[in-house]
């Protein structure tokens, strides 16, 4: 909050009205302080003038002493001040004597008017008396006043007065039980037969006086107003002119607070409702008239804070000069600077005091004094936890990018944070540095800061379920159950199971992550499943172990890796030249793998701008009445484009080969084919490469691929245009000819977890047994 002084060389103190409070988020709350004595007022044109109280004379402070003026206070009277010497009052003369004014009021007491002695008169004489006045006929005892007589009857002439029986049947009538009693629904009169509605009363808003200010600042003054404007928010109509006004008034203070937000304090608005000038035109003008009067400078600047290392640190990072206007957002920007650049520099305790602006009206400038209380400079000591833990202070510092005795660095405590929300454990987690008061051993003064860990653990357990659907692989079905943290720290335990038309299977897996290092996850799998591709059919089991570095949606990494082993063993089918059909055969696979990657993308699900690449690299052997070693190669290459923030162009490329053995001694489902939807789309999944007489696919030694998308995206939704094209060799090398292409259309629909994508191609010179289109259902872009 800006604390604003106002005051004026050689005359009492005044305060203009340009110095009020502000309401808008980029503008300055002002607390004005106002000196005594002095008063301001306002007439109902809005201009201010000022009422200062005017000085006493001495002979006012010397009248009376201060016991004389209690004694008459405690009588009644109000001190008069004397006389000045040798001044004389006229004298004042009665305008009535008080002997004839006190004559010409009646006596109150008993004697003085019979009148005042005698009883009341009964209620029966008063209505014979009135009776009598009324008819003129004199009644009898005990008549009642004739009905009808305004004074004595209501105008209903059954009903009597006076203790008469009421002749209304129905006031005599008993009540009916409560549960029998019935309640007519009270009807609602409905629109005039000639549909009349509600009067709406239009206007247009007119904003006046206000180029000046726009020409000064590079900020667009009238869309800031507009954002907040009641005015605007009425879009033109209003119920009547009241409210017309009440919004004119909203807006007044408004355009006050978004001038000061840029340093014109003495601002003055006026509003009124002007007709038009047309007598056809009813609509009224909303006139909002701007003077912004003088622009505010700063004329000093003061920073009081202690000495810090190195001795520039706040200066460097505190933007403001002297003679620079006074604008809000500048000044609680250069504050955030010097907030963050001091923790990041070894000052865990930093804080930025309440800042104090001292105005000259005069002058049209403001002096500014910011306290800041720098605190000791610290070094990372040892790490404390407690609360509901998922895991110890040890583990807390595997996964800390920081040592004991590192200078203090806030964005590595932010890190640390992100990392810890990372692993899914915790309902909360917080990390807050605290003193220690203890020296290190650098011998620059500067002390250890204990990172404390407030845990608050989550539920461990996850259900989680997905469904795809593309030509060739059918419908797929996914369910995982997984607990977190069941061999703490982060020991997973993951259960999965796949269903589909082409593929069934179940497994688990074990995996520890951030294992002994930051980010290093380990993977212990097991697993059995069948595939029932065109290309083959197999019964397989497999057992892998892994070491990696991955990306995941939450913690995006540029430099990835793995490395691993796996074996399996594989009964699948295969074509066999002897007999014409599928045969089959049996393998056992025995191998290694290692892959590293480099991603420079914005996003690992929906990425907009960068590149990736991945290499992969996997020497195997197939036992299989003999040992027949070989080398399997991948690499892949995407790029994204951004023309705008609504459109992408993004390409990929994929080259793959198998070198050390022939086609016929790979196992089927090791060798390379393409054709699907993260392949070629427009083709069934491994549709392409050569086909065995049975015309169903064989894959092969080696393959090509490459895409071209261009991605619209307008809200939550996008469409997407591409061409595919790739083919699979028996060479062990790429050929790139005979290539296949594929053109497509698609649609996205964008989550809060990555885009869902529907993508619908056929394939270009489609051939005798190919699908005109095909249909690919999944979670995240094609690539």
């Amino acid at each position: 909050m800006f604390r604003l002084i106002d005051y004026r060389k050689d005359r009492s103190p005044s305060l203009r009205d340009g110095c009020a409070t502000g309401a808008l988020a980029l503008a300055l709350a002002l607390a004005v302080t106002m000196p005594a004595g002095q008063a301001l007022a306002q007439d109902k044109t809005g201009v201010e003038s000022e009422q200062t109280s005017p000085d006493r004379t001495a002979s006012d402070q010397t009248a009376g002493t201060q016991a004389e003026q209690a004694a008459d206070l405690e009588a009644g009277q109000v001190p008069v001040p004397p006389l000045p010497e040798g001044s004389t009052l006229p004298e004042v003369k009665p305008i009535i004597p008080d002997g004839e004014f006190n004559s010409s009021i009646p006596g109150l007491d008993a004697g003085d008017d019979p009148e005042l002695d005698k009883p009341l008169e009964s209620i029966e004489a008063f209505e014979r008396r009135m009776a009598t006045q009324q008819s003129g006929a004199k009644p009898t005892e005990g008549q009642t006043a004739p009905a009808g007589d305004p004074a004595l009857a209501d105008g209903d002439t059954v009903e009597e007065v006076g203790d008469a029986p009421i002749r209304d049947a129905e006031l005599t009538a008993p009540l009916p039980p409560i549960d029998q009693f019935e309640v007519t629904p009270v009807k609602i009169a409905e629109d005039s037969a000639n549909g009349e509605k509600d009067v709406e009363v239009r206007y247009r808003i007119d904003i006046r006086g206000l180029d000046l200010a726009d020409k000064e600042t590079e900020t667009d003054l009238e869309a800031q107003f507009n954002s907040f404007s009641a005015l605007k928010k009425g879009d033109g109509k209003a119920a009547n002119t009241a409210m017309i006004a009440a919004r004119l008034t909203e807006d007044s203070q408004l355009m006050q607070t978004v001038l000061a937000s840029e340093g014109w304090y003495s601002s003055r608005v006026r509003t009124r409702m002007e007709p038009s000038s047309d007598p056809a035109d009813n609509t009224l003008t909303a006139v909002v008239r701007v003077n912004p009067g003088k622009r505010y400078v700063f004329s000093d600047i003061v920073v009081k804070a202690d000495p810090t290392v190195p001795p520039t640190l706040i200066a460097d990072n505190f933007p403001l000069k002297v003679g620079e206007p006074i604008v809000a957002e500048r000044v609680q920007g250069a504050e955030a600077r010097v907030a963050v650049a001091l923790p990041e520099n070894g000052y865990a305790f930093a804080e930025v005091g309440q800042r104090d602006i001292l105005i000259d009206q005069d002058e049209g400038n403001g002096v500014y004094t910011l306290p800041v209380s720098v605190g000791p400079r610290g070094r990372f000591g040892g790490f404390t936890t407690d609360g509901d833990l998922a895991f110890d202070a040890d583990h807390v510092q595997v996964l800390a990018r920081f040592k004991r005795g590192e200078l203090y660095d806030s964005r590595k405590v932010d890190d640390l944070r992100k990392a810890l929300v990372a692993t899914s454990l915790f309902s909360t987690v917080t990390v807050e540095p605290q003193k220690t008061g203890e020296a290190t051993t650098e011998g620059d003064g500067t002390e250890y800061v204990t990172m404390h860990v407030k845990q608050d653990a989550g539920p461990p357990r996850t259900i989680a379920g997905s469904i795809g659907y593309a030509a060739g692989e059918g419908i797929t079905t996914q369910a995982t159950w997984t607990h977190r943290n069941m061999f703490p720290p982060e020991g997973a335990l993951i259960a999965h199971a796949i269903a589909g038309t082409r593929q069934q299977g179940a497994g688990v897996t074990f995996r520890r992550s951030n294992a002994g290092k930051r980010d290093r996850t380990f993977e212990l799998v097991a697993e059995v499943f069948h595939n029932d591709y065109d290309a083959y059919s197999a019964y397989t089991g497999r057992i892998a172990a892994r070491i990696a570095r991955d990306s995941t949606p939450i913690w995006q990494k540029r430099y990835t890796y793995a490395f691993g082993v796996e074996m399996l063993g594989t009964a699948e089918t295969d074509y066999n030249a002897n007999t014409g059909g599928r045969t089959r055969r049996t393998y056992y696979v025995a191998g290694l793998n290692g892959q590293v990657g480099f991603d420079t993308s914005d996003d690992l699900l929906n990425p907009t701008k960068g590149y990736r690449m991945t290499a992969l690299v996997q020497p195997e052997a197939t036992v299989r009445g003999g040992f027949d070693p070989y080398v399997r190669a991948r690499f892949d290459a995407s790029t994204y484009y951004p023309f705008s923030d609504s459109f992408v162009l993004a390409g990929r490329i994929r080259l793959g080969t198998i070198q050390g053995a022939g086609l016929f001694d790979i196992a089927p489902s090791r060798r390379l084919y393409a054709g699907g939807g993260g392949s070629v789309r427009g083709y069934a999944y491994q549709a392409l490469g050569e086909q065995a007489p049975d015309r169903n696919p064989v894959g092969g030694r080696s393959l090509n691929e490459a895409s071209v998308e261009a991605r619209y995206r307008f809200g939550n939704y996008g469409v997407v245009a591409f061409v595919d094209a790739g083919q699979a060799y028996r060479e062990t090398m790429p050929q790139f000819n005979d290539l296949r292409y594929g053109v497509g259309v698609g649609g996205r629909f964008y989550t809060n977890f990555g885009p869902m994508r529907l993508d619908v191609a056929t394939p270009i010179n489609r051939r005798p047994g190919e699908s005109r289109f095909n249909i690919y259902v999944s979670i995240g872009q094609a690539f």
